[in-house]
Order: C-alpha cells, then sequence, then structure tokens
C-alpha cells in the first residue's frame, strides 16, 4: 500500500488530491498481456490504479470510485455524478486538486462539459490510456502519474487532459487516433503545455472561466442536476450522397412521440463537409427541422480547422468553430438557457 494513499495525519495539514475512477481503458483488464484491442474497459479499482504511482511531495491521495464503465457508453447518468462530485470537491480548502480516471472515447466531452459548468479555479485533470491496466506495457501508469504532477502544480487551474506526457485545455482537446498512445491533439491552438521528468512546461496559460457564461452557469447546473432529462440533441454528418430521409425521420418520430415530452428532439448538430458545406438535399431538410422548431448548427467534419461564416448558408444555418462531439454538447447547454 502506497503511505501517501488514503492516509492522513490529522495532525499535520497536507492538501489533498482526490482521484476519482470512472473506469475506460486505463482501467481494463485483457485475457493477454500482448491484447490492446480486445480488453474490457473499466474493471480494476482506481485504487489499483494508484499502487505504485508516485505522489508529488507534501500531498496525499484520496480515491474514490464514482463509476466503471466504457466512456463510450457514458452519458448523463454518469456526467450527473462527475459534476455533483467535482463541484463538491472545489469548496473544501485541504482539496488542491482532482483527477478523473476516464476512457478516451468521450474524454474530449466531458472535459468540455465539465469546463463550461464549472470553470474551476482548480485544477481537474483527466486521465487515460490507450492500452490497459494489464498489458505488458502499459501507458496508464505514467499518465496518471503526470496528472498527479500536474493536480498538484502551483497556481494551476481548469479542466485539462493530459496524455503521453502533454497537457491539453479541455475546451480544444480531441481524440485523433484510435490506436497510438499519443492519441490526442489540441487543433490550432496547440498543446497547453508538456510533463516531463516530472515537471511542468507551459506554453499557454491555464484555463479560465468564460465571463459569458457566467450567468448561465447556475441554470446549468440546476437543470443538469435535477430529474428531468437532458435536452435531447442528436448528430449527424453531411457526405457525397446524403439527404434527408433521417432528419425526416427523426421529426416524424418526434411528432409521434408527442412535442410536449421532456426527452423530446430539441436540436441538431451536423457536421459539414469542408467549411461546414451540406448536400444540398440534407440542407433542404434541415431547414425543414428549423422551421419545425428545432435548433440546427453546423460545424465541419475535418479534423482541423474551424467553419468560417462564408458562402451561402450562413443565413440559415448557423456555424460553431467546434468540433461535432463538443458542438453537440454546446447546443445541449444552449437549449438549457433558451
Amino acid at each position: 500500500m502506497n503511505p501517501n494513499i488514503e492516509q492522513r495525519d490529522e495532525q499535520t495539514r497536507v492538501d489533498r488530491l482526490v482521484v476519482l475512477g470512472t473506469g475506460g481503458t486505463i482501467a481494463g483488464r485483457a485475457a493477454r498481456r500482448g491484447d490492446h484491442v480486445g480488453y474490457r474497459a473499466g474493471e480494476v479499482a482506481v485504487a489499483d490504479l494508484l499502487e505504485g504511482i508516485p505522489v508529488p511531495a507534501g500531498w496525499l491521495v484520496q480515491a474514490e470510485q464514482l463509476a466503471q464503465i466504457d466512456s463510450k457508453d457514458i452519458g448523463p447518468g454518469v456526467w450527473r455524478l462527475l459534476l455533483a462530485r467535482v463541484r463538491e470537491l472545489l469548496d473544501p480548502p485541504e482539496v488542491g486538486g482532482i483527477v478523473i480516471t476516464h476512457g478516451t472515447d468521450t474524454l474530449e466531452e466531458t472535459a468540455y462539459l465539465l469546463q463550461r459548468v464549472l470553470a474551476p479555479a482548480k485544477p481537474v485533470v483527466l486521465a487515460c490510456a490507450m492500452r490497459p491496466a494489464t498489458a505488458l506495457v502499459p501507458d496508464g501508469p505514467q499518465n496518471l502519474a503526470d496528472a498527479l504532477v500536474v493536480a498538484a502544480q502551483p497556481g494551476a487551474r481548469g479542466v485539462v487532459g493530459v496524455c503521453a506526457g502533454r497537457i491539453h485545455a479541455g475546451l480544444t482537446l480531441r481524440k485523433v487516433h484510435h490506436y497510438r498512445l499519443d492519441a490526442f491533439d489540441s487543433g490550432d491552438a496547440g498543446p497547453l503545455g508538456l510533463v516531463e521528468q516530472g515537471t511542468c512546461t507551459l506554453f499557454q496559460p491555464w484555463p479560465v472561466a468564460d465571463r459569458q457564461d457566467s450567468v448561465a452557469r447556475l441554470a446549468w447546473l440546476d437543470r443538469l442536476l435535477g430529474p428531468q432529462p437532458w435536452p435531447r440533441v442528436e448528430g449527424l454528418s453531411s457526405h457525397g450522397g446524403a439527404d434527408g430521409w433521417l432528419v425526416r425521420a427523426l421529426l416524424a418520430q418526434d411528432a409521434l412521440q408527442g412535442h410536449d415530452r421532456p426527452d423530446r428532439l430539441q436540436g441538431l448538430v451536423v457536421a459539414g463537409t469542408g467549411n461546414g458545406t451540406l448536400h444540398a438535399d440534407l440542407l433542404a431538410a434541415l431547414l425543414e427541422a428549423q422551421a419545425a422548431g428545432l435548433r440546427v448548427w453546423r460545424t465541419t467534419r475535418c479534423a482541423s480547422g474551424r467553419v468560417l461564416q462564408a458562402g451561402p448558408i450562413p443565413d440559415q444555418i448557423p456555424a460553431v468553430a467546434l468540433p461535432p462531439a463538443q458542438a453537440r454538447l454546446a447546443l445541449l447547454l444552449d437549449l438549457l438557457t433558451a
């Protein structure tokens, strides 16, 4: 047992780092040590993941198992738990930072949601892995050790992700590779910094609260943590041969179920080609959806770059400078205060 984990001398004030486990590949287990694909995510307890991980000097670590899930299956249930627990942990002065072990598939969504809604003045660091805990050479232990270093860094704040020695801001990170250990990128913004040999090097300032969101955050939290379903927002993609069939099917389903249902369809985010361009048949159906009362946003399916407000579509379908998965959450938040 690491003596710095879950043991605290009450006679001596030592700041705490709280590690919240949610599952993912970092907690995955495979039948063979060389298997990096056919594993079961979310099986190893977070306390076990911390065994043997160096703790930054002067800190103690508290581990909590919040969930055990493959992050591809994440949704409002786990996000509610995370939002509520992280908000609680931001208050006690003895808690200096929070680390969340998380799967890579939806890490960019969780990071975006936590930063937009909580805008923490303390560091909230998401740690992940591309290989399961049982791998011959797992990457999770180093990523977790680096995350603890970042969480203990003086002056650190905001939601960030740590993977393969890189620190990514929660609002810009995205998964760009399905197998490589260095699976994340921050787009045109670039990484926030690096962790090398237990030392942080920053290229950009830590994330700060968006002032435009300050009033909305209380309303968001009240709705997101409440019993009502979250606004339903679906994601679509434009492509060669696209048509409006799927959009019209969603509208028909919504009409059959009733427009007064709390879980009714309220928004669509479409990943367009190139600069957010949309197939003419798909655009026609999306305009029908707008006329029916749905909010429709567009972004680009390109891995990098943002949609520029130009061309024939801007006055019809608003564009957002976010990748599709984060754009869907942004529209969800916008609907909460509409």
